[in-house]
């Protein structure tokens, strides 16, 4: 009896060992591959439309962009919390004169990408063809072990099509 009872209490403390080592928990949260595109402000109202073509990987896709509004967010502050610390913080968003677009890919890598930029002024006119090859950004923002995020983002203004800052 007095075998099995240890064998019993070797076997719950290998369980007990085992499940309390730290995992790393990475959140379900899947990413669009898209390249996204700013109009600037001071470029954005002669603007009509966009056409973005994007070349990664010697594969190609294109399309006219729906454009919105862009906004910036505005920091509304916190309220303290029941023990002084931050309780419900807030935001809002602003108008910041930008357009914005997305145009969504089949995939993204962190290879180099080529973004060419068209479209119509206001009045009608063609824009000039604008284009910019870069590198796509990657960061880790849950950690190494929970995948990269990629992004390509362009702006577009007055003097050309640039990689975002």
């Amino acid at each position: 009896m007095r075998k099995l009872a240890a064998v019993a209490a070797l076997a719950l403390t290998a369980v007990l060992v085992t499940s309390c080592r730290p995992e790393a928990v990475c959140p379900a949260i899947a990413q669009a591959p898209v390249v996204s595109l700013t109009v600037d402000r001071e470029y954005a109202p002669s603007v009509k439309t966009i056409h973005l073509l994007a070349c990664q990987d010697g594969r190609c896709k294109e399309a006219d962009l729906e454009l919105v509004p862009g906004s910036v967010a505005v920091d509304q502050g916190c309220k303290p919390g029941p023990s002084g610390l931050d309780g419900v913080c807030s935001a809002t968003s602003s108008p910041d004169g930008t357009l914005t677009g997305m145009l969504m890919m089949e995939t993204l890598t962190a290879n180099r990408i080529e973004v060419t930029a068209t479209g119509t002024s206001n009045t009608g006119a063609p824009l000039p063809a604008r284009t910019a090859a870069f590198t796509p950004r990657v960061a880790h923002p849950f950690g190494e072990q929970c995948g990269s995020f990629i992004t390509a983002h362009a702006v577009l203004d007055a003097a050309g099509l640039r990689p975002s800052p």
